[in-house]
């Protein structure tokens, strides 16, 4: 097994509807979780970070840190 080579998570798709926008993007789910929700609930996470993300179906951004207070629904695409 080659050192540096350790199962960094899992990739998923996601859509984020906020208040004023939504973001389209991938967030990374910790090796220790199973599913988005068990990450984004995790009570010191108080922002969710996306990649490659796309924003209201315009803009386009490598990286997004969303406030968890400010989202209204997570959709798993």
């Amino acid at each position: 097994m080659a050192e540096g080579k350790e199962k960094q998570g899992k990739l998923v798709r996601i859509r984020v509807r906020t208040v004023n926008c939504t973001y389209v993007g991938d967030f990374l789910v910790p090796p220790m979780r199973n599913r988005v929700s068990d990450a984004i609930n995790e009570e010191q996470r108080l922002f969710i970070s996306l990649t490659d993300v796309v924003i209201s179906d315009k803009e386009k951004a490598d990286f997004v840190a969303i406030n968890k207070h400010l989202i209204e629904s997570i959709t798993q695409l």
